[in-house]
């Protein structure tokens, strides 16, 4: 039977229920999927095993699986019809602290609130010290339609880069002996920051791989598109909710990749199409970009940042934005992690607009602040056209006059000691730092914008030009000033 359904996110829902308990574990952790489809039967039959070593699960996750729909007089599980198997979810699961092992069924095709949660016979673990749990359904279907999924889900979660939990995913086909178990996504906790990094400094290291990686498709960076990590762009922002009229305080990080591309990425296969995907993480899980997200996108002053929104593209919770006029060999990815301060948390409420607004432009403004001449609006871009003119008119009276003292002292001005220096030096020198105090002056709110009192001396003390942090000139005239 074929149909327009999604592939179901229940499997999706159960596998990110195993990485919370991996996640909360305080030991390492490994979290396995084993899909093993049997080849015998016409459609084939899928046996579906999730499995994690985590601290043990609580029966209450069960009561937010979403149900199967009707479709035709059936029960359907996504493009999987289970009204011909038992419809059940098994579950082992045991902590620390238990002396056994236990076994529930629950039946899917009940709704929630009538859900059939059935205990088995349980079993002892004879003094074995050991937690994790195993939950395993069967379906009518091939394995195929659920690998493109579950590796993409993967790949989401590495971007949080949880340091004690180890994933894989294996694929078994066929009923010979002779078949093997594949492993076809693995990743080791060995590859993410230390236990002490925290929840923003992984973020903003996963999002940079995630970004090298073309969506962590890859083991290692695209040498056709990226030089080094060095090169990437990286601004975040974290804005805490206050616990209030007793709700779950939360907090929001959001961390934004901007990334020149190499001339040989047209070589790749995977370059960048202009477009920036958003990531959402809701309480340490891969999430749909839920619409209180999408209009907080919506409400960004964009242009104030030198960047035109042209189109939202929201494709059933997988957002990417689009821009008008956007440099061909610029990339942008926005990632957004939405967390409760308590776990577990007492209600489960997400983030309003006015939070998402706050933390969205807390990194664009981080961003701004770090690179100077980066992100500036379409007014100050203008002005920064002016720039290269009035820094060569101004060292060209320095260097034309004869009066060896007006120059030695414009030069000490400037901050040089000596005037045994080019003149393209003083000038590169002057648009920088028209550019920079063009920039800081941007970064004020609009009612406290004035003109600097100093330019170049700050009436403390004389700064060498090459202490300066280095301007990155080539955006003077990009759409991303």
């Amino acid at each position: 039977m074929e149909t327009t359904a999604p592939v179901p996110k229940l499997l999706l829902q159960l596998i990110s229920s195993a990485f919370q308990r991996c996640r909360l574990s305080e030991d390492l952790c490994r979290l396995s999927v084993l899909l093993d489809q049997s080849t015998n039967n016409d459609p084939p039959i899928t046996c579906i095993s999730i499995a994690d070593t985590g601290i043990g699960c609580k029966l209450e996750e069960f009561q937010d699986l979403r149900c199967p729909r009707e479709f035709n007089g059936a029960k359907i599980w996504g493009q999987y019809i289970i009204s011909n198997l038992d419809g059940l979810l098994s579950v082992k699961t045991t902590c620390f602290t238990d002396d056994e092992v236990y076994y529930y069924h629950i039946n899917l095709d009940e709704y929630i609130a009538n859900k059939s949660l059935k205990r088995q016979p349980s079993q002892a673990k004879n003094g074995a010290k050991f937690s994790g749990t195993e939950v395993s359904l069967t379906v009518f279907g091939s394995m195929d339609v659920f690998l493109a999924p579950i590796i993409g889900f993967f790949r989401k979660m590495l971007v949080l880069q949880i340091p004690n939990v180890t994933m894989d995913l294996m694929v078994k086909q066929g009923d010979s002996p002779g078949n093997q178990t594949q492993y076809v996504f693995a990743v080791n906790a060995d590859k993410t920051l230390c236990f002490t990094a925290s929840n923003l400094e992984r973020l903003k290291s996963g999002l940079e791989d995630y970004v090298l990686r073309h969506g962590n498709c890859l083991d290692t960076m695209c040498d056709h598109c990226f030089s080094d990590r060095e090169h990437l762009k990286v601004g975040s922002g974290t804005v805490c909710q206050e616990d209030k009229y007793k709700r779950v305080g939360g907090t929001i990080e959001v961390v934004i990749v901007i990334s020149d591309l190499l001339e040989t990425t047209q070589h790749c296969s995977r370059s960048c199409d202009g477009k920036t995907e958003v990531l959402y993480f809701d309480n340490f899980s891969p999430s749909p970009v839920p619409h209180l997200a999408l209009s907080a996108l919506k409400k960004i002053d964009w242009k104030k940042y030198g960047l035109i929104l042209a189109n939202v593209n929201d494709q059933d919770g997988h957002v990417f934005l689009e821009w008008e006029n956007f440099p061909s060999y610029v990339q942008i990815q926005i990632s957004l992690h939405w967390y409760h301060n308590q776990y577990p948390a007492r209600q489960k409420n997400g983030p309003g607009i006015s939070l998402l607004k706050k933390g969205i432009k807390s990194a664009l403004d981080h961003l701004k602040a770090k690179h100077e001449g980066f992100l500036l609006s379409s007014h100050a871009r203008k002005i920064c056209s002016y720039v290269p003119d009035l820094a060569r008119s101004i060292a060209g009276l320095i260097f034309s006059s004869t009066d060896l003292d007006f120059q030695g002292d414009c030069l000490s001005v400037l901050g040089f000691q000596t005037q045994k220096v080019e003149r393209d030096t003083v000038e590169d020198y002057i648009q920088r730092k028209i550019v920079t105090v063009i920039g800081m002056n941007e970064r004020k709110p609009q009612k406290d914008q004035e003109a600097a009192p100093f330019l170049f001396f700050d009436g403390e003390s004389e700064t060498s030009f090459f202490e300066d942090e280095e301007v990155e000139g080539e955006y003077y005239s990009s759409s991303l000033e």
